[in-house]
C-alpha cells in the first residue's frame, strides 16, 4: 500500500527551494505521461518541459507569477492538439502498424472509424476532447511524481496565449491546456508543507452499488 502513503505524501506544492529534479526521476515523469491511456489511443497532445531557468522566468507573468514556476526545477505543460488532421491519423496507424508487426490496409476499418468519430465534431468540440485527454496523463504525471518523492503543483491558473506565443506553440498547432511545476517543498516557506491533508469523508464521497442475492 505504499502508494496510498505516497499520495497522502503529495500535495500542491506552494513554495519551492530550487533542486534540481534528478534525470532519472524526471525522465520516469515522462515517461509515466506517455504510457497514459487515452481515447482511441491517440494522444493528442504534446509535453513540452522546460527546465531552462530563463525560459521559465520569461513564463511567470503569465503563470501569474506563481513561485513555483521560478522556484520548481521544471515545468511540464500539456499542450492539446487544437485540430486532428488525417496526416495525424496516418501516422498513428503507421506507429500501429509497425509496433504490433501488422499492415496499414488490416487496420483500415479502424482508420475510417477514427476519421469518421473527428468529422462529426467541431474544431473546438475536438479541441476540448483532446484537452481532456491531456489531463488524464497530467494525472499520471502527478502520480508518478509522488512515487518518485518529486513535489508538483498543477496549474490552470495562467494566460494560455501568452503562453502559446513565448513557446510557439500556435504554429505548431498547439495550445496550453494545464501545467505541472515540479522541484522539491521549502518546508519553511511553504505554509502547508505540513499541514494535514483535506478531503471528504469516505462515506459522503463514495455511492456504492453492491450486487443483490438473485432470489
Amino acid at each position: 500500500m505504499n502508494y496510498l502513503e505516497d499520495f497522502n505524501w503529495r500535495y500542491a506544492t506552494k513554495r519551492m527551494n530550487g533542486k534540481p529534479v534528478p534525470a532519472e526521476a524526471l525522465n520516469n515523469i515522462l515517461e509515466s505521461t506517455r504510457l497514459a491511456p487515452t481515447s482511441l489511443g491517440l494522444q493528442p497532445f504534446d509535453v513540452i518541459v522546460v527546465e531552462d531557468a530563463e525560459l521559465r522566468r520569461l513564463l511567470s507573468p503569465a503563470i501569474y507569477n506563481q513561485p513555483q514556476v521560478n522556484e520548481g526545477a521544471a515545468l511540464i505543460i500539456f499542450a492539446a492538439w487544437k485540430k486532428i488532421s488525417p496526416d495525424k491519423v496516418d501516422a498513428y496507424i503507421k506507429n500501429i502498424a509497425v509496433t504490433r508487426n501488422t499492415t496499414v490496409v488490416a487496420l483500415e476499418g479502424f482508420k475510417n472509424m477514427i476519421l469518421d468519430s473527428i468529422s462529426g465534431k467541431s474544431d473546438d468540440q475536438v479541441f476540448q476532447w483532446n484537452a481532456r485527454q491531456s489531463y488524464i496523463a497530467l494525472g499520471y504525471a502527478i502520480a508518478a511524481a509522488a512515487f518518485e518523492k518529486v513535489d508538483s503543483t498543477p496549474m490552470e491558473g495562467f494566460n494560455p496565449a501568452e503562453v502559446n506565443r513565448i513557446l510557439g506553440l500556435e504554429e505548431k498547432g498547439l495550445s496550453a491546456v494545464s501545467i505541472l511545476a515540479i522541484g522539491y517543498r521549502d518546508e519553511e516557506k511553504d505554509y502547508l508543507a505540513n499541514a494535514p491533508k483535506v478531503r471528504r469523508p469516505a462515506e459522503s464521497f463514495f455511492t456504492i452499488y453492491e450486487n443483490e442475492p438473485v432470489a
